[in-house]
Order: structure tokens, then sequence, then C-alpha cells
């Protein structure tokens, strides 16, 4: 399998682009106007503790607080390290109003809500993520080989004895670990003690809210965060950024420094791979299928839900072998758009009715191990009694559409608006109302062109009726500015 990373760096935005065997995964936007906090450390303020919510808000220096549940509130001890609680603490015990407080971001804010926030901090190289807090010594679930495992447990353990870090914090072993070697964790762990120590005299001058520690730019996270021995390019477009991640290689991957490339071609380089139309694809609710078929992909407030249709797919077969086939391209359709969309939280999947137990089983392996290549963590459940698959994509970001598009102002997000008829109807109602409170003898209906059209035209002989019954002369005028469902009716 073919893997490339593309990455456009302009003066106001960053882009990366995750590509498999030609074909867009993911897809990262950086703005400077709105950089993502995922990670980054602050001295906070507590601003008001709710017991109710067992919650409190936190001001980390954002638009809007930032909210701290108390399940991700851990007590530090005297050592410097936390506390475990073996029952849940009342919030008011951890936390008082005005109290400063080391919290790092665990979630961006998204839409009306702020930042979430926790006190398990975390600090992440190449290879480990350090717990500078906690005692923990894990390994990512993601590398699967066994003896791969335990060799690289055995290695840490070797290394936090000659470093004497035994009791100085926690470390968890990262995907990208795979057949790392002692010195490059040694470096690792270097590295993350001299940034933890930074971090810290930071905490002892600070007195207010402030940044303690901001994460890399996007560019040398994804870096640091996706390079597997699978990706045989990483094309860069700006020579300022191919230089930092040229140093950033040499520091930390030095295996991968002839797989680093300066674009220098005439077209931009979303546009030589056919990314910006990808893009816009997946800002729609329809995605086509090749067999014929299609997905209608709706994004609300509380979930996602994806509907499979044959659409224009008859099939050669019989009817359950049709589906099937629809169902399976579905499948690793529907991972493969929530990665580039970024869409997260809990997932509806409504694939096409199969009575075929065996073809359930086969549409979830092909959905499951569609899915395995996805950053994010997911859960997927067996297919309910309605035909529907739940799953959950944890959501750390904003997803593609969120920080793309911006609700729109005509119909205030509800992807519809009402019928110029309904709004005929609307004008009616209001003429009545209006002449029942006012004597004046005429009445003017501002609207817009497409409805003061239906007025005097399908809706005339109504009109006519009601000048009978409320006994007004009504005028009409067209307002180019209203959009269909804007009108008034005022007095002449």
């Amino acid at each position: 399998m073919s893997e490339e990373i593309l990455i456009n760096v302009t003066p106001r935005e960053t882009r990366l682009a995750l590509i498999e065997n030609g074909l867009l995964q993911e897809i990262y936007l950086e703005r400077r106007s709105r950089s993502g906090y995922v990670g980054d450390i602050y001295l906070g303020k507590v601003v008001r503790v709710m017991p109710g919510m067992e919650a409190a808000f936190v001001d980390i220096g954002l638009e809007r607080a930032a909210f701290l549940h108390s399940a991700d509130i851990a007590p530090i001890g005297a050592d410097g390290l936390e506390v475990r609680e073996t029952e849940a603490i009342d919030i008011t015990t951890l936390l008082r109003e005005g109290q400063l407080i080391v919290v790092q971001v665990a979630k961006d804010p998204i839409g009306s809500k702020g930042a979430r926030l926790t006190t398990h901090l975390t600090l992440p190289s190449r290879h480990l993520v350090y717990l500078p807090r906690n005692l923990h010594i894990g390994i990512s679930q993601r590398l699967e080989n066994e003896d791969e495992r335990n060799r690289l447990q055995t290695l840490l353990e070797q290394c936090l004895i000659a470093e004497s870090m035994q009791d100085r914090g926690g470390f968890i072993i990262r995907t990208a670990a795979e057949g790392a070697s002692e010195t490059e964790l040694l470096e690792d762990i270097r590295f993350l003690r001299k940034l933890w120590a930074a971090v810290e005299r930071r905490i002892g001058k600070s007195k207010e809210i402030r940044v303690l520690y901001r994460d890399l730019p996007l560019y040398l996270r994804a870096v640091r965060d996706l390079i597997t021995p699978g990706i045989e390019k990483i094309r860069v477009d700006t020579q300022e950024a191919f230089e930092e991640i040229s140093g950033f290689i040499q520091d930390f991957i030095p295996d991968f420094r002839d797989r680093l490339e300066l674009y220098a071609g005439e077209r931009p380089i979303f546009d030589l791979y056919g990314i910006d139309d990808e893009i816009d694809k997946a800002l729609g609710r329809q995605v086509k299928l090749k067999s014929g078929g299609d997905l209608i992909i709706d994004q609300t407030e509380a979930m996602t839900t994806i509907d499979v249709n044959t659409g224009a797919f008859l099939g050669t077969k019989s009817h359950a072998e049709t589906v099937l086939k629809t169902n399976l391209e579905a499948a690793t359709a529907i991972a493969r758009q929530l990665r580039i969309r970024n869409l997260g939280g809990i997932i509806i999947l409504d694939f096409i009715d199969m009575e075929d137990p065996e073809h359930q089983r086969q549409v979830l392996r092909t959905l499951t191990k569609a899915l395995e290549k996805d950053h994010a963590r997911t859960m997927v459940t067996a297919i309910s009694e309605l035909g529907l698959v739940e799953m959950t994509r944890k959501r750390t970001r904003e997803s593609l559409g969120q920080i793309l598009c911006s609700t729109c102002p005509v119909c205030e997000g509800r992807a519809r608006l009402k019928t110029p008829e309904t709004i005929c109807y609307e004008i009616f109602r209001e003429i009545v109302r209006v002449a029942r409170v006012y004597e004046n003898d005429e009445l003017m209906v501002l609207a817009s062109q497409v409805v003061v059209d239906r007025l005097l035209d399908e809706e005339s002989s109504t009109l006519a009726d009601l000048e009978v019954l409320t006994g007004k002369t009504i005028r009409f005028q067209v307002e180019p500015m209203y959009t269909q469902e804007q009108y008034d009716v005022v007095l002449f």
C-alpha cells in the first residue's frame, strides 16, 4: 500500500493531506486565526464550580471558558504525582472559584461548546508519551505483535533505570515506536524530561492565566504522529517548512531523510493531486459509490447519520447479492468518509436491510477492517433489530464541515426553506391580524420577488376574497434584499 503526506503551507493556513493509493484519506487544517489547542497546557483560573454537574468552568484565555469534569481531575500529592482515589470526590473539595490550576486541553472548542480540559498531563515525543504526574507504564493497543510489545516494554524499563526515571513519571509507548532502538528511546526520555522541566519552571514563575506549553505546528505534529514505515513520500511546498521538517526528521527519525521532498512544481500541490475537489465533495451530503449506490450523510449536534441506498445499481444476480455488494462497498466508503470529514461522536449507520446473518457478518467485518486504519479510536456495535449499526469515533477537534463552513443565514442551518406557498399563507394570516388591530384603509406587503409573484398569480383569487373580508386595499412591493422567508405587512 502506497502512502504519501502532502503539506501545503501559506502565511495564513497550513493544510495537510494523507494519501493512500492515490486516494485522499485524511485532511488536516490549521489556520492562524483559529489553530487547534489540543495538547496545549495552560495555567487557568477557575471561574465557576458547579456541584450539580460535578464540573467547573476554567478561564484559560480563550473566547469561551473551558469545561473541566471531576473525572478529569486528579489530586496532586506532596511528591508531585497524582493521588489515586478509589471513590469519587466532591468537586467542591478539589476546586474553588478564583483558584489557579494547571490544565491541558483534551478537546478543542466545538460549535458553541468550550474546550474540554484535564489535569492528567501528557507530553508526546516521537516514540513515547510522558505522564509527568503518573507512574503508569503502558503501550499502544495498535502494536499487536506480542514479542515486539514485550521487547519495547523491557527496553523502556531498562532506559528508565539508566536515567533514574523510575519514580519520576510514567510513559506510554506509541505505535511509532515499533522497531525503535534503546538509543532512540533514551533520546526521547531525555527530551521529554527537559521539556517538562521547562514547563515546571513556567508554572513556578506564573501568577496569572497563561500558556505553559504549546504543541508543535501542524506540519511537525504530522511528522511526529503520522509517519509510519508505510509512508513513501512527504512532499512540502514551502522552503521554510521544508527546512523545519528536515531538521525534525534529522533529530528524531533520520531513516526518513530520503523520503522528504520539496515540491517546486508550477501547479499548486493540492491541485495536482485533486485534493481541493475531494474537499468540496466532502462538504456535500451525498457520496456516490462506484456501483451506482450512494451514501447520504447528515451531521447534527447530537449525532451523525449515514444512510446507504442502492440508487441506480440494479445488480446482475439476486436481490440479496445486490444488497450485499452495495453494503460492502458502502462499508469501505463510510470508513474513508469518517476520516476525511473527521466526523466524531455517535454515528448511526443505516445499511440496506439484509436478512442473511452471514451477509450481515461480512458487512461488519469489512467495516471493522476498514476502520483499523483510522487514527481516531472507534467502537462498533452489532447490527440492531432495526437493522442499524451504532458506532462511536473519538472527537477531539472540529469536523471538516465545522471548520470550513458556517450556518446558512437564509435557512439558519435547517437545510431547507419554507415554500413560497407556505409564506403566502403566513402573509394572509398576518393581514387578518393587522386588519383587526388597525383602522387604516390600505396595507402594504413587502416580500421577495418569488413570493410576490405567487401572491399576484396563483393566490390572486384568495387576495380578492381577503380584501372583501377585511375591507382594506392590499398593495405589494418587491424587496430585492429579502430572502424567500422574509416579509412584512405594514400600514400604508
